[in-house]
């Protein structure tokens, strides 16, 4: 028999009672973390793949910002104490939906990591707020996706449409960068 993992004690300043949900920071907490450490955040491309297994189309939110209309992918922070794969399912059903059923593998493997930098210019990702880390997946959804949250829209490009120059202007903070990169990682970018 095989012994179960045991988690770690709660800090001595755990709040049972919290208002808010374990992980979570008060807004000024987390503008003070984001301040002064990178945070560690999860990108996702969802794709449709053919009974082959290779991707036919990659799943793009569309968002209102500040410029108007623009293309993003699922992304967020990892919460304290939670897995990856975790969060990668979290924030999947938060932008996609309930009902998405993303294909996220037991121990998912990241095809890049991703430095957002408050500094534009260091890499090609920037975020204005935060220097985060971000590890991105592929991640396949078989299900219903019905953009939820902020997230306007979804619209399913074939790898090729995502990847042109007129969608790649669509995207802010550089997110288009990886699915460039996602789309090599499977094989659909040469």
């Amino acid at each position: 028999m095989t012994a179960s993992a045991e988690l770690p004690p709660p800090p001595d300043d755990w709040e049972p009672q919290s208002p808010r949900p374990a992980g979570w920071l008060t807004p000024e907490d987390l503008a003070v973390v984001r301040a002064q450490l990178p945070l560690v955040y999860v990108d996702a491309v969802p794709v449709r793949v053919d009974e082959s297994g290779d991707v036919v189309s990659v799943g793009l939110l569309l968002r209102m910002g500040s410029r108007g209309l623009t293309r993003s992918l699922v992304t967020g922070r990892v919460l304290f104490h939670e897995r990856i794969r975790d969060a990668l399912l979290r924030h999947l059903e938060k932008d996609l939906g309930p009902v998405a059923l993303p294909q996220v593998p037991t121990s998912p493997q990241p095809f890049t990591v991703a430095e957002y930098f408050p500094t534009p210019g260091i890499t090609p990702f920037h975020d204005p707020r935060q220097h985060a880390v971000s590890l991105a997946y592929v991640v396949p959804v078989t299900g219903d996706c019905r953009p939820q949250q902020d997230a306007l829209d979804i619209d399913w490009l074939t790898p090729e449409e995502a990847c042109s120059d007129t969608v790649q202007a669509e995207f802010v903070h550089g997110q288009g960068a990886l699915v460039r990169q996602a789309m090599a990682w499977v094989g659909r970018l040469a």
